[in-house]
């Protein structure tokens, strides 16, 4: 019986330290994602310039124009609320809140789309979070 008590503590520390190990994780990817929707802010106006050279012998170029100007928009975007949600979550899940856990599934499904960190750290977030199913026989 104490056996089963020990195994059950230290599956539960083991648990807890990965939370936290995760959630220092989502903290600093938090904080790389705001910072790229800064610089992506700060580089509109070049970016602009640079799309807009390459429609020199487009015959409309305003309607390509829009809609490169609605993708950077969504980009900015999708990188605010991945770095929002990936600061939230790390520090619920470091704070050990029941909230951490979805908190960060949601940060895991947003940064699957950034290249190669969010990949890695949202698959890896969703493995250790959503529980492992033992095979019916």
């Amino acid at each position: 019986m104490a056996t089963a008590t020990m195994t059950r503590d230290a599956a539960t520390r083991h648990v807890a330290a990965s939370y936290r190990r995760l959630g220092a994780c989502w903290i600093v990817y938090g904080a790389l994602r705001l910072g790229i929707a800064v610089w992506l802010v700060g580089f509109t106006r070049q970016a602009t310039v640079m799309f807009g050279a390459t429609l020199v012998e487009v015959a409309h170029p305003e309607s390509l124009m829009a809609i490169f100007h609605m993708f950077y928009l969504f980009t900015i975007v999708l990188s605010v609320a991945s770095g929002v949600m990936g600061l939230l979550a790390g520090l619920a899940l470091l704070a050990g809140q029941r909230a951490g856990r979805m908190l960060a599934i949601v940060a895991a499904f947003l940064s699957l789309c950034e290249l190669p960190i969010g990949i890695t750290l949202g698959v890896y977030t969703l493995l250790v979070l959503f529980p492992r199913r033992p095979k019916l026989e």
